[in-house]
């Protein structure tokens, strides 16, 4: 401002100098018509600089940076190579789906403006128009075809799309999702149909592999490039230490309220570091929160934390093709009698899970009342006599420690209580990074599992974790104890067209009746959902019952 003012001044003597000559009141006149100029230039110099003054409010508002603290990263940025809670929470960030759930457990419009039932197969969606990929290639409904086709190879989802005939292009902006049969889920499907940039992908990478290929160990173009619609495009990523996403500059959403631009995602393993790095004010968001770390946080007068109930089952399968005393049906109910689950809520949850007995909790359409915890250690020994173990047997075991709240110390007790029928359990715990390949391979006879049905639908547990194993049609992909009951896959496959609620409630708690007589796999309890922020972050607005916390809504004040 004061070089500004010389300047003027500067003009006026310069004027002054150069009209000498002139008529004194024709210089007087010029004079004051200059000295006006000036005096209107001063304005506007202060007003720009009220202007910028205020734009650099907005902009300090707008354009936070949040550190944000998980247990484990992405495994990759190929959105379709894992079917995962920690996957989908990805998608969330650098890809858009064309609905996606909101918190009264209905749909919100994403990618699809709208959408009309067009007759008993055949949904019709309206698409969003003026959308670019992070590559800047426009989104059309080709990509939208493109997406389910690599969904329906995908090896984890494909199980998932079976019922799905396949994707008819109406217009540029306008789609045609037609099913098999009648499918009362085909919405709740449309949650997991992110739009990937068809042209980006498409063709061969410096290798000579196709961009599309969906490998799940090795490299691909998919595993570290990525061209999604959302908020954040990832700019810097080092696989288990530290992934970067920044806002795409052309993000179509306007409408939203989030002011963060910057994400620095570090996975920390370890529960006490993880809340350690919250309190000392190293990182800003941690997800989760483990159990007995809930005290010190509401103490924390800068920190709060939010928990929510959930419907993550985690369990427990049983090898029948490894193990031959697996495949022996009072062993495993030997097994499930054995464990005390509700010991394990109590004292190493400390409360913050609900005990399970079944696949879906209470809400659910194949919620059974009558399904109850079962620990009686007697008559888990009496089964253990009958199947003919009464001197045990020894069976490995295998566990991820940073995948599922407490996993390591509940894969630990677990194995403590089998020995109490003197089940000898070799227990292996490793990281989700690892763990995964190690699980599909199934190289033991006992394996940890969580599984929340993203679908809110009862019939997807079923689908994935009790269905026979089917590489075609993908049931089953994640069924490592390889149970195979025909009568189960047939009532999961009449629920997936049973329209009438009553009966198809009926059919799925008939299949949650036969698991548990058949002691598919050992239930331990339902996840409690729990996140933890500095007082300024905005968690509550984008956090969900799925745990796909909305990032691109976030506010930081």
């Amino acid at each position: 401002m004061k070089k500004l003012s010389l300047f003027l001044t500067f003009l006026l003597m310069f004027f002054l100098i150069s009209s000498c000559g002139e008529r004194p009141e024709d210089k007087i006149k010029e004079i004051t018509a200059l000295k006006q100029t000036i005096t209107e230039l001063k304005q506007k110099i202060v007003e720009l600089e009220n202007e910028n003054a205020k734009l650099e409010k907005i902009v300090a508002v707008f354009a936070k940076t949040l550190k944000l603290a998980m247990d484990a990263d992405p495994v990759s940025l190929d959105p379709h190579v894992q079917l995962s809670g920690g996957m989908l929470q990805y998608s969330h960030m650098v890809f858009d789906p064309l609905v996606r759930w909101n918190k009264s457990g209905g749909f919100d419009a994403r990618l699809a403006t709208k959408w009309e039932r067009i007759n008993d197969l055949t949904m019709r969606f309206h698409l969003l128009k003026g959308v670019k990929f992070h590559s800047g290639n426009s989104f059309t409904a080709k990509d939208v075809k493109w997406t389910v086709e690599r969904l329906k190879k995908s090896p984890d989802f494909k199980g998932l799309f079976e019922p799905f005939e396949g994707v008819k292009v109406v217009d540029d902006y306008t789609v045609d999702i037609v099913t098999k049969k009648p499918y009362a889920l085909l919405l709740n499907m449309a949650t997991y149909i992110f739009p990937m940039d068809s042209k980006f992908y498409t063709g061969t990478d410096e290798n000579g592999q196709p961009k599309d290929a969906i490998v799940k160990i090795g490299p691909s173009f998919a595993l570290t490039n990525e061209s999604g619609t959302g908020k954040y495009r990832v700019t810097g990523r080092e696989q288990g230490v530290k992934t970067v996403f920044e806002q795409f500059p052309d993000y179509w959403d306007k409408k939203s309220p989030g002011n963060v631009y910057k994400i620095i995602l570090t996975p920390i393993k370890n529960d006490a570091t993880r809340v350690a790095a919250l309190l000392s004010g190293d990182v800003d968001f941690i997800m989760p929160v483990p159990p007995q770390d809930y005290s010190r946080i509401r103490k924390d007068e800068k920190s709060k934390l939010v928990t929510m109930s959930g419907s993550r089952v985690i369990a427990c399968q049983l090898n029948q093709k490894r193990s031959p005393a697996l495949a022996n049906k009072l062993v495993r109910q030997a097994i499930v009698y054995a464990t005390n689950n509700e010991g394990i809520v109590k004292k190493i949850m400390k409360g913050t899970a609900s005990v399970a007995a079944q696949q879906a909790p209470k809400g659910f359409a194949g919620y059974k009342e009558t399904l109850t915890p079962r620990y009686d250690l007697k008559k888990a020994k009496s089964l253990m006599k009958e199947a003919g173990y009464e001197n045990g047997f020894e069976c490995t075991m295998i566990s991820p420690n940073n995948r599922y709240v407490n996993d390591e110390k509940i894969a630990e007790a677990f194995a403590a209580m089998l020995a109490k029928i003197k089940i000898k359990v070799n227990l292996k715990t490793m990281p989700k990074a690892q763990y995964w390949d190690q699980f599909d391979a199934q190289v033991a006879d006992m394996q940890i599992i969580g599984w929340h049905p993203d679908t809110e639908d009862s019939a997807n547990y079923s689908e994935f974790l009790v269905m026979c194993p089917n590489k075609e049609t993908g049931y089953g992909q994640y069924n490592s104890g390889n149970y195979c009951n025909p009568e189960v896959d047939k009532l999961v496959l009449a629920s997936q067209t049973e329209t009438d609620l009553a009966k198809r409630s009926a059919i799925l708690q008939k299949v949650e009746q036969i698991l548990y007589d058949d002691a598919v796999f050992v239930p331990f309890h339902w996840q409690n959902l729990s996140w933890a922020g500095k007082n300024k972050v905005g968690i509550r607005p984008i956090i969900n019952v799925q745990n796909f916390p909305y990032f691109g809504d976030l506010v930081i004040k």
